[in-house]
């Protein structure tokens, strides 16, 4: 395979470069990460159907991942169960060195061949769940072990990698290959394949919530009350839904029934 993720980037001598030449550029390299994704749509919506159809069979997603990409896949994935609501473990991920080192970057634990199965079997993956394997370069083998493993005990696997006919887009049976080219910074994935997955990242995880039903129009009508600040974006989006004039009157009613679906469905009698 060719790592076009490894190849020189497209500029030279970056450190004679002004402030304005270098973000000028790095911008007009960002440019490129949307065109990229559009020509991966389509298997990216095959991958989001099938995370659709094994959570509405009672599956579980997982992300396995490590350095940029799996931390990325972190920060998405912590905050579904407090903006749509839904429970603790539905949307997982496995990390290179352990979700308690996130900010460590541990790199040298993506060289682990057995942690990540490990760690899948501790969850009791089973055929009903899909995993799925973050990889810039398509080949860190923390990762390919773990979709290995899974493949052999019949489990649904996904890739989102940066290089073409990577060893591990062969093993996935949804492979996302997203072709952002040379970095800006040579090898440096963190920029621009970095800035694919985490588009990628709200795309799966927003598309696949709203096909679950927890969202309504354009609004978070699951979402948990747990600041100030959201219990007012709530108490206006059950206002602005049930024709409320009165704030206090729509608060009391909110925090009565602990969401605006609740509550939603409590005024109408459901």
């Amino acid at each position: 395979m060719t790592k076009i993720t490894e190849q020189p980037s497209l500029y030279r001598h970056l450190e004679k470069m002004s402030v304005e030449e270098l973000t000028a550029n790095i911008n007009n390299e960002d440019k490129k990460v949307a065109v990229a994704i559009e020509e991966a749509l389509p298997r990216i919506n095959n991958l989001i159907r099938a995370i659709v159809d094994a959570i509405k069979s009672g599956g579980r997603m997982f992300y396995v991942g490590a350095g940029s990409g799996g931390r990325l896949s972190v920060l998405d994935s912590i905050e579904l169960p407090t903006t749509y609501g839904i429970e603790k473990g539905i949307m997982n991920v496995v990390l290179a060195g352990g979700l308690e080192h996130l900010v460590e970057a541990p790199e040298e634990k993506e060289d682990d061949t057995e942690a990540a199965w490990n760690e899948l079997q501790a969850y009791n993956v089973s055929p009903k769940d899909i995993i799925i394997g973050i990889s810039a370069s398509g080949t860190t083998p923390f990762v390919l072990s773990a979709l290995q493993q899974c493949k052999a005990h019949n489990i649904t696997t996904g890739c989102i990698v940066s290089n073409p006919d990577s060893p591990i887009a062969a093993v996935s049976d949804i492979p996302v290959e997203v072709i952002t080219g040379p970095e800006f910074l040579t090898g440096s994935t963190r920029m621009k394949a970095g800035t694919a997955q985490k588009m990628i990242f709200d795309m799966i995880s927003t598309t696949t919530m709203i096909q679950l039903g927890r969202v309504e129009d354009n609004r978070m009508v699951h979402v948990k009350l747990i600041n100030d600040k959201i219990t007012d974006r709530a108490v206006k989006i059950l206002m602005e839904k049930a024709g409320i004039e009165d704030y206090a009157k729509a608060k009391e009613i909110l925090l009565k029934y602990g969401s605006v679906k609740s509550a939603l469905d409590a005024l109408a009698g459901v």
